[in-house]
């Protein structure tokens, strides 16, 4: 036993089964060790230590019952310092199991932890002041758990290793939550370099974490060697950060020599993005597109005062180790891109896409230094959940895809669209300006973060890369954002950016490229001491934006930040000498020239091959697949298929009021909405449609059809909700495994080619994008890629969303019309995996025929007289019919016969291929003439029509039923797969 110097208060549910994190853990330990589970019950307490010399129990007391618990519910135990406790500080709750044995999790020294914050100014509010706060979590377990099963709670279940501490109340290590980070000390690094061999050199990068390869360390070695001097420690960060993968993007910039099965001569490619993505927007030459390619996110024109911003950014390697942390801080810091947009951005919607491995994947076959696929899923998942509902912005628009290539790796797309007044679009740092940081303050999470997310995945990345995950929180963000947007609108700064990859070195270096800058290290306001100069200038600590300041608006800047208790700190200025130079206590730790940083990366030729695999798989036989109405069910059921309800539920997408059309939609708002829309501007009636389009399951078969489909996809997402495709703009985010290998390197050339084809073709202009390279998870020798995975979101703003449409059937009566031809194409389809076969060949787009159906469809909706309209995408037909159906609870009856067809000559192909550019409608019979005329020609059908029995019936090709099902079987069937306890 042992006494303490602290308060401890400890917060209880009077009735433990109301607490959701109890059912989530017994969820998880189930999961983890199946359904007889070492635990019976266990118990989930909130403890917070307080730590002051004048602090009395009635404070305390009060402080506990007032702002710490809710007396109604919950039970409080409040133990003075001084108070025996047993090893871990685990004192009897007087509520609640008899435990067996209990654990408390404490954040480790140095780790933000954002709760604090908060509680720090409840204190204040109470006037108790000059308090030290940390908080814990405690768990007490019924049942006896032995030292392995300990062991695999707290890392799979309890804790993140990455950044939390687990003490067991038998155990000899004590807690201690007011562990403090030792002081630092400066020392002035050099880091020589002369005499290094090449694998010296490359080693050395692997040491310090600099991903850099060896032809950059020698750039490195021979810049400096020409300079007479070694580089510091810090200048070889910064070039390392401006240098990364993550930072400037490399091998979609970088010299290509290509061969592939249709030139196999091979050609050269001086700039993949270039002469694909942007040469796209080029030649489209847009005038509502105001800013593309060179700002934190494109803008498009909205209105004659606004334009609207988006940008979708990846947070994958974050993600894999830390998934609540790394998903809320990509949230966090695709806000900081929009807020960082020209003048700043106001943020109105966000967006989320996520790749994770099978969520019922067993515990036996996770890979070492992994987190189990559903641990992942449930962590992202709330951490996208938390920072949004915190920052008060809606979640709307988003997919999830799954593949077991995704253990280790997951893929964590977040994005942001914003709405900026359209003289606030150009910025720009002059000299003499004064450099601000506004926001947060600088912590030690998130070194490393830019050159981490450039490396693969390893089975020690959890231990080695554990640093380079931020730590969130998004109510500072959000004070932040409240203040920036006000200095905005006074124009206070003439140009800001986020503090985000490479934290102030990137800000920084990249504001000042054109002017040169100088800061005063030690200026930094720190969340905790002990940072060196170096992890002051590098780390990605969260919440963070730079600004340049004209010296007459500084103290009209920091008076609105100090309004809203927001740290705003001068740590420098913008100079004419072009010249980066950095200064601790006095001290030249930098000096490095704005010209070699930004430009002296050498370039060197990358190899690429692509041959096309073999698409040739066996014809479906005629027993193959005997019951259509069983595959039906099974389809749904997939989990690329099923409802993602337990998802959405958990954003708030009504918030700022301006949401029209839900991703939930149907009679009882749990269909599976296509585009997703938004008015911007409250009182007017012109809103925003945002789509996305996405099949990895394409992309080892063909990357180039692949890209083609999910440009296709995100159009038909904006199309089937009603918007325009003739004013819809593109986002790319590739993200594939390591391209230093031909093969892969020659997918990501066919994919980007065929992205920018389909979107000349429709007129849809890129404006923003982003690549993730090295995906790949490491476990010894054996490396395991992910998938080519390429998302495609897309924009467009319609005039009146009064115009809009839902996929849910509204009537019985009315008729489905099928538009567009369905193809023999199964490659990568659900069928065939429901088969259990591979190859096949992937959907094509046939784009000259799939623009003028794209603008047919549009111009069917914009009549008035499409009561629903659902594309078909996975599943094909019989799911996008199915969907639409239990959607509205309302029946259905097709015929096969009648399905516009090239190359289809049996009932499972109709019903299941995938082919791209398809829509099905739902029209009045009246109005059968006027939709005929709106589409102008392209190939549409009368395929069946609307019943009042609640049922989905298929007659086949030979005129005989194949399918005939009740609507609530075939919904269950969807909607079970992922309904996971919240």
């Amino acid at each position: 036993m042992m006494s303490s110097d602290y308060w401890e208060i400890e917060v209880s549910w009077r009735d433990r089964a109301l607490d959701p994190r109890r059912s989530e853990l017994l969820g998880q330990v189930a999961n983890l060790f199946g359904a007889e589970s070492r635990t019976s019950d266990v118990e989930v307490s909130d403890v917070y230590y307080l730590r002051d010399a004048g602090l009395e129990v009635a404070s305390v007391q009060r402080v506990a019952e007032v702002l710490l618990s809710d007396p109604v519910v919950q039970t409080v135990a409040v133990h003075a310092p001084g108070d025996a406790t047993s090893g871990n500080g685990a004192r009897d709750s007087g509520a609640g199991i008899a435990p067996t044995c209990s654990a408390t999790v404490l954040q480790k020294p140095g780790v933000m932890d954002p709760v604090e914050a908060s509680l720090l100014q409840g204190l204040r509010d109470l006037s108790v002041a000059d308090v030290e706060v940390r908080t814990a979590l405690r768990y007490r377990f019924a049942g006896a758990l032995p030292p392995l099963v300990r062991e695999q709670l707290a890392d799979k279940v309890l804790a993140n290793p990455v950044i939390q501490d687990v003490f067991w109340d038998d155990s000899d290590a004590l807690p201690q939550p007011f562990r403090r980070a030792a002081a630092y000390e400066f020392s002035f690094q050099r880091v020589s370099l002369e005499g290094l061999s090449d694998d010296d050199l490359t080693q050395l990068s692997r040491d310090l974490g600099l991903s850099l390869n060896t032809r950059e360390m020698q750039t490195i070695r021979d810049h400096f060697q020409a300079l007479g001097r070694p580089p510091t420690d810090i200048e070889l960060e910064t070039v390392a950060q401006t240098w990364s993968e993550h930072c400037c993007h490399k091998t979609l910039t970088g010299l290509i020599e290509h061969a592939s099965d249709r030139q196999p001569d091979g050609e050269r490619i001086d700039n993949l993005l270039r002469d694909t993505i942007m040469r796209v927007t080029r030649e489209i030459d847009a005038p509502w597109c105001l800013s593309v390619f060179e700002d934190n996110a494109g803008v498009i024109a909205f209105d004659d005062e606004y334009g609207i911003s988006f940008k979708v950014e990846t947070h994958n390697h974050p993600s894999a180790i830390e998934p609540y942390g790394g998903a809320g801080t990509g949230i966090g810091g695709v806000l900081r891109d929009t807020l960082g947009t020209g003048l700043g951005a106001k943020p109105i919607v966000n967006t989320d896409v996520f790749c994770f491995g099978p969520p019922d994947l067993p515990d036996t076959e996770v890979p070492p230094g992994a987190l189990h696929p559903l641990r992942v899923l449930r962590g992202v998942v709330g951490g996208v959940r938390d920072y949004g509902n915190r920052m008060g912005i809606p979640t709307a628009s988003g997919a999830v895809f799954f593949d077991r290539r995704y253990v280790g790796n997951p893929l964590v797309f977040a994005g942001s669209v914003g709405l900026i007044p359209r003289d606030a679009i150009r910025k720009s740092a002059q000299p003499g300006d004064r450099v601000y940081v506004l926001g947060g303050r600088t912590g030690r999470d998130g070194i490393h973060g830019a050159t981490f997310s450039s490396i693969e995945l390893s089975e020690e990345s959890e231990t080695v890369s554990s640093g380079a995950v931020q730590i969130g929180n998004p109510i500072t963000e959000k004070k932040m954002l409240d203040v920036l947007l006000e200095a905005r609108e006074r124009r206070l700064f003439r140009c800001v950016t986020d503090c985000g990859a490479g934290g102030l070195s990137s800000a920084v270096g990249e504001m000042g490229e054109k002017t040169g800058a100088r800061v005063d290290l030690e200026r930094a306001p720190l969340k905790y001491e002990g940072l060196s100069y170096c992890e002051i200038w590098i780390s990605e600590a969260q919440e963070r934006m730079v600004l340049a300041v004209p010296p007459e608006r500084a103290v009209e800047l920091e008076a609105i930040a100090a309004s809203e208790d927001v740290d705003c700190t001068d740590i420098g200025s913008f100079t004419d000498d072009r010249r980066l130079r950095l200064f601790y206590q006095g001290n030249l730790v930098c000096d490095l020239g704005m010209e070699f940083l930004h430009d002296g990366r050498p370039q060197w030729v990358r190899q690429s091959l692509y041959h096309r695999p073999p698409s040739a798989t066996e014809p479906l036989d005629a027993g193959a697949l005997a019951d259509c109405g069983s595959a039906l069910h099974r389809i749904l059921a997939m989990p690329n298929v099923a409802s993602k309800e337990w998802i959405i539920r958990q954003y708030d997408h009504e918030v700022q009021g301006g949401s029209v059309l839900k991703p939930l939609q149907g009679r009882a708002d749990d269909g599976p909405g296509d585009g997703v829309a938004f008015l911007p501007r409250l009182g007017s009636a012109r809103g925003v449609v945002i789509g996305c389009g996405m099949n990895p399951c394409y992309g080892d078969l063909d990357p180039y059809r692949m890209a083609l489909g999910a440009v296709d996809e995100a159009l038909r997402n904006i199309v089937a909700a009603g918007g325009d495709p003739r004013y819809t703009a593109l986002l790319d985010n590739f993200c594939w495994g390591n391209t230093d290998r031909p093969e892969t390197l020659g997918s990501l050339v066919e994919a980007a080619r065929g992205a920018a084809d389909a979107a000349l073709a429709f007129g849809t202009p890129f404006i923003s994008g982003k690549d993730s390279l090295n995906n790949e998870f490491r476990v010894g020798s054996e490396t395991t890629s992910i998938p080519p995975t390429l998302l495609i979101s897309a924009v467009s703003v319609v005039e009146d969303v009064r115009r809009l449409v839902s996929m849910e059937l509204k009537r019985a009566g009315s008729a489905l019309l099928l538009v567009g031809i369905t193809y023999d194409e199964l490659g990568g389809s659900h069928l065939l995996s429901h088969l259990g076969r591979t190859g096949g060949t992937v959907p094509d787009v046939r784009l000259p025929d799939a623009a003028q159906l794209h603008e047919g469809v549009r111009a069917a909706i914009a009549s008035g007289r499409v009561l629903a309209c659902h594309d078909l995408a996975e599943g094909g037909l019989a799911v996008a019919l199915a969907e639409m159906s239990f959607a509205g609870g309302v029946g259905a009856s097709i015929d096969l016969r009648e399905v516009q067809r090239s190359g289809v000559n049996d009932d499972a192909t109709t019903l299941f291929s995938e082919s791209n550019t398809r829509y099905l409608l739902e029209v009045r019979e009246e109005d059968l003439p006027t939709i005929f005329v709106a589409l102008g020609g392209v190939p549409a059908a009368q395929i069946g029509s609307t019943q009042e029995s609640e049922r989905v019936e298929v007659v086949g090709l030979s005129g005989s039923v194949v399918i005939d099902e009740p609507l609530d079987t075939l919904k269950d069937s969807w909607q079970s797969p992922l309904a996971f306890e919240v």
